[in-house]
């Protein structure tokens, strides 16, 4: 929202700026006067990035433009509409997102249904590459294209027109679409949004935003029509209250001249003037809340409130505002430490002051916890909180969070040559919502570097002091299982009791080094070969250890590695299925001479960091450096391997959330669903059904040590390398590292046995209940069908998931209007033989269920019998080619191929075959294939219940 004097400046506007494009380097005389700014750098002594480019149409429609090759050949377009849900009145609550769904329902030029059509024939997938959403104050279109040609551009911005002012919104398509919204609003309705809006009542009773959720009222849903919509879109749809970027590898004057072509003669009145928020009684005080839901985690909130500060984006806002950035970061970091204690007072706490809106200035700690320890946990985060602003703080607590802030202000420095199109939009759109400047990182790190002697115990603590309201007699809501002992009062008392405890000055404890700095002799290489075809070089040191490298600047100064280990899930066993499962919670144990605290501390202002997931057939560690901690980051890794700390706190901190997720088990259809289907889908394989509580509760490190020890020690290695690096520097990294401990298997273990995976012999109906939304269900059909040794098969199931996909989203959402969200996908096993699913999944409404399982049953009768329409395989098609092109323009994209490239080599050449196979696969393929694997008698047919309903299933067919 902007402040009162950017209103009043905007009012006085006699004339709209030029249409010339204002250059970022050449805005000085556009900021002669204050009144003409449209702009907030037109007003700040902040230097914007001089990569984009501004410029406002003579209809007052603004633009901002950068040209980008990140990645290379692809561009983005934002479309925002300064316009949301705070802008509708009573009668209109919901239909600012009605709208955005009215965007894709007809228009002057695009018949209704054909948008999304179009843009997939064009490559861009719906959802992934298409999108929008609605908030308090915008609306915002979305388009990600995957090519860099002109008449991609041309017809993009062609969509963006006819959804700025062009749209029929007929009357019968708004009838179809509101069964679509009222879809969305009944899915998204759960315990954790209750909360949620309740969590807002409180804090601002009566204001206006409490009752401007952008998903809007059913009375207003059921009942609005046409008219109503296109009047609001009339009022709020207007070249002054529209603002376009463009950010990809074109030429800055071939964007700027299509949005001319498009948009110069759009006309339209004037942007809406900014509507009310509040009221916002920041006097309130001493009042307390308690909201009880079965399925929600103990937790208690303290909010302070205080007055809104207008602080516009200038250097000496922004100088104040790193200085509450360590200040704040301190104390979180405090908070954090005791979360990580064996004996922890909280499962988490977080400090902090925020805007709500341009109403109120919040000062809050919030504090999660075990059920019915909430009144330590207040206790002690409050004296922690209590400690900081009272005593403040070291001035190596201080370093820390300077290292860490230098660290990625250097990074950002090193990289700004390949900032991402994604990355440069959001600092664009920012601009317009939050009238947040975007600068180049140089000048980020300068102003650091400039006022690094300011940031001592002193300031720091002012800092903090000035910002944070005093808890004086602060707001307190608690939300739970079960109602906290004591009620309000005993909420208070504790309130009162932390505020009272004595707290002492820190003690400054200096800085520490990390423990690990030799791993033996230097590996050495005993294979060094290439494969020319992607460029990847493939080392093998004589402990075993093998290294695939792929140098790339596509991210400069970026580095993605991972290391896979022999072993993950295939070391479950059915007597002992969880075997694994502590895995990904070692980091949280530390290493032997360092806890996963004192591991923060002592890589402060690195780039290194400890993560391990289990995967089927491997530990997985994974991140992300830069050439300048490579060394450092597999010094981190080998000491992964060869010391984890397995202690308590790390055990202690996984058990902290098993009743919770055992408590919400069944709180939605998605996770009632999730709870059971491994135990009906592998016909009750413990492997791969949910254990009991006492299972986790039983689970340590010990039992963990025992079973991947051996493991860590002698398990086969396979790193991969991806970024922008030197080889010989990679290459010595690992020698020195990983590549220098005690010969390893030189091979993945088979483990056959642990590969044979089943699917139930049983097909037909099942029926789980749920407790939440009485009007929530969700139907999913699941296939067995095969692995993926087979590519040509692979790939055909891949596509027909998707020709799916799109059938089940045209029949179910634009035609029945019964569903919001459908999905259909296909998972073929590379791990377990002759192991697949096909997966079709749609929540609806309860009480139809019978309708959409008699829509679902005709679509699977269509796609196994009768020719399927090429336009639809062509829409499934084209963005999956698309992906194809620019899947090694990521750093991800590279790594998908080169992780296992040395123990699984036909990766790649599965890669270079698959485009071929995808282009060449006809519509009888595809319903031959469907009508293989997709008859309806073959699948598990999983119908989740509100608990209410369960009694009447039998009536359902």
């Amino acid at each position: 929202m902007k402040s009162t004097a950017r209103i009043l400046a905007a009012a006085l506007l006699a004339t709209a700026l030029p249409s010339a494009p204002l250059a970022a380097q050449d805005r000085e005389s556009a900021a002669s006067e204050a009144s003409d700014a449209r702009w907030a750098f037109e007003n700040s002594d902040v230097p914007v990035d001089p990569g984009f480019v501004f410029g406002t149409l003579d209809n007052g429609m603004r633009y901002i433009l950068r040209e980008n090759a990140t990645p290379e050949g692809t561009a983005i377009v934002r479309m925002r509409i300064g316009s949301g849900s705070l802008d509708e009145t009573d009668a209109e609550r919901g239909l600012s997102h009605f709208l955005e769904h009215m965007a894709f329902n007809g228009s002057t030029d695009i018949p209704e249904g054909e948008m999304i059509k179009l843009l997939e024939r064009e490559g861009l997938a719906f959802g992934a590459d298409t999108n929008a959403s609605t908030g308090y104050e915008a609306i915002t279109y979305m388009l990600n294209l995957p090519r860099n040609d002109a008449d991609l551009l041309d017809t993009a911005l062609m969509l963006m027109r006819e959804t700025a002012s062009e749209l029929t919104i007929d009357p019968d398509a708004v009838e179809r679409e509101r069964g679509v919204i009222l879809a969305e609003r009944r899915d998204r309705r759960n315990y954790a949004q209750a909360a949620r809006e309740d969590a807002l009542a409180f804090a601002a009773p009566g204001a206006r935003f409490v009752d401007r959720l952008p998903i809007g009222t059913l009375d207003v849903l059921e009942t609005a029509s046409a008219e109503q919509l296109r009047a609001l879109y009339e009022r709020t749809y207007t070249p002054a209250n529209t603002v376009l970027v463009i950010v990809g590898d074109f030429p800055v004057a071939a964007m700027e001249a299509a949005i001319r072509d498009r948009f110069a003669d759009w006309q339209g009145g004037p942007a809406p003037v900014d509507p009310e928020v509040g009221p916002v009684d920041i006097t309130r005080s001493g009042l307390t809340d308690i909201y009880i839901d079965p399925a929600l985690s103990e937790s208690v909130a303290i909010t302070q409130p205080g007055a809104w500060q207008d602080r516009p984006d200038i250097a000496a806002n922004r100088r104040e505002g790193a200085l509450r950035s360590v200040a704040y970061g301190i104390v979180n970091r405090r908070l954090a430490r005791l979360a990580r204690n064996a004996d922890a007072p909280y499962r988490t706490a977080r400090f902090s002051s925020g805007d709500l809106f341009e109403e109120a200035r919040n000062t809050s700690l919030s504090i999660s916890s075990l059920d019915g320890e909430w009144r330590d946990g207040m206790l002690a985060a409050i004296r922690e909180v209590n400690q900081a602003l009272t005593h403040g703080f070291t001035q190596a607590e201080i370093d820390e969070q300077l290292a860490n802030l230098r660290t990625a202000l250097i990074n950002a420095v090193e990289g700004d040559g390949t900032r991402s199109n994604a990355a440069l939009a959001g600092a664009a759109v920012s601009l317009v919502a939050n009238d947040r400047i975007p600068t180049d990182a140089s000048y980020r790190l300068d102003m650091f570097e400039a006022m690094e002697d300011e940031f001592n115990p002193e300031r720091v603590l002012s800092a903090l002091r000035e910002d944070a309201a005093a808890f004086d007699d602060p707001l307190i809501r608690f939300q739970g299982r079960m109602e906290p002992e004591g009620g309000e009062a005993a909420l208070r008392s504790a309130f009162r009791e932390g505020m009272a405890l004595p707290v002492a000055a820190p003690l400054d404890t200096g800085a520490s080094e990390f423990a690990y700095t030799d791993f033996g002799a230097p590996g050495v290489v005993v294979s060094d070969t290439r494969d020319d075809r992607l460029g990847f070089r493939f080392i093998t040191f004589d402990n075993g250890v093998r290294l695939t490298l792929k140098q790339t600047d596509i991210r400069e100064d970026r580095i993605a590695f991972r290391m896979s280990l022999d072993g993950g899930n295939l070391l479950n066993t059915q007597d002992d299925p969880l075997a694994t499962y502590l895995v990904s919670s070692l980091p949280a144990g530390g290493l032997g001479q360092h806890s996963q605290d004192e591991l923060q501390t002592v890589l402060a202002g690195r780039n290194a960091s400890l993560r391990v997931a289990n995967a089927a057939d491997a530990f997985s560690f994974s991140g992300g450096t830069t050439p300048r901690d490579l060394d450092l980051q597999m010094r981190v890794i080998a000491a992964g391997l060869t010391d984890p700390g397995y202690r308590r706190e790390g055990l202690e901190r996984f058990r902290r959330g098993i009743d919770n997720f055992f408590e919400s088990l069944n709180a939605t259809p998605a996770s009632a669903y999730g709870a059971a289907q491994g135990r009906v889908l592998s016909g009750g394989d413990p492997r791969y059904s949910l254990q009991s509580r006492k299972a986790f509760y039983d689970l340590d490190y010990a039992k963990l040590q025992n079973v991947i020890g051996d493991r860590l020690q002698n398990g086969a290695i396979e790193i991969a390398l991806v970024g922008d690096f030197e080889e010989d520097a990679a290459i010595e990294a690992v020698a020195t590292t990983i590549g220098a401990l005690p010969p390893r298997e030189a091979d993945f273990r088979p483990r056959e046995e642990a590969r044979l995976r089943n699917f139930t012999q049983e097909r037909g109906e099942v029926v789980l209940t749920h407790t939440g939304e009485q009007d929530q269900a969700l139907i999913r059909l699941v296939w067995p069908t095969r692995d993926d040794e087979d590519l040509r098969e692979a790939i055909e199931l891949s596509l027909l998931a998707r020709v799916v996909q799109l059938e089940l989203t045209d029949r179910l959402r634009e035609q029945l209007g019964q569903t919001y969200s459908t999905s259909a996908r296909s998972s073929l096993s590379r791990v377990y033989p002759d192991y697949g699913t096909f997966t079709i999944s749609a929540p609806v409404d309860a009480n139809e269920v019978p309708v959409v399982r008699e829509a679902i049953a005709e679509l699977l009768r269509d796609v196994r019998t009768a020719p399927l329409d090429p336009d639809v395989i062509e829409r499934a098609r084209k963005p999956q080619l698309e992906a194809y092109d620019n899947a090694l323009k990521s750093l991800g994209g590279w790594m998908a191929l080169a992780v296992r490239a040395q123990s699984q080599p036909d990766r790649l050449d599965r890669w270079f075959a698959g485009p071929d196979i995808l282009r060449a696969l006809t519509p009888e393929d595809l319903r031959r294939a469907a009508d293989e694997y997709l008859a309806r008698e073959k699948a598990v047919e999983f119908l989740v219940l509100p608990e209410t309903s369960a009694d009447e299933v039998a009536a359902i067919d």
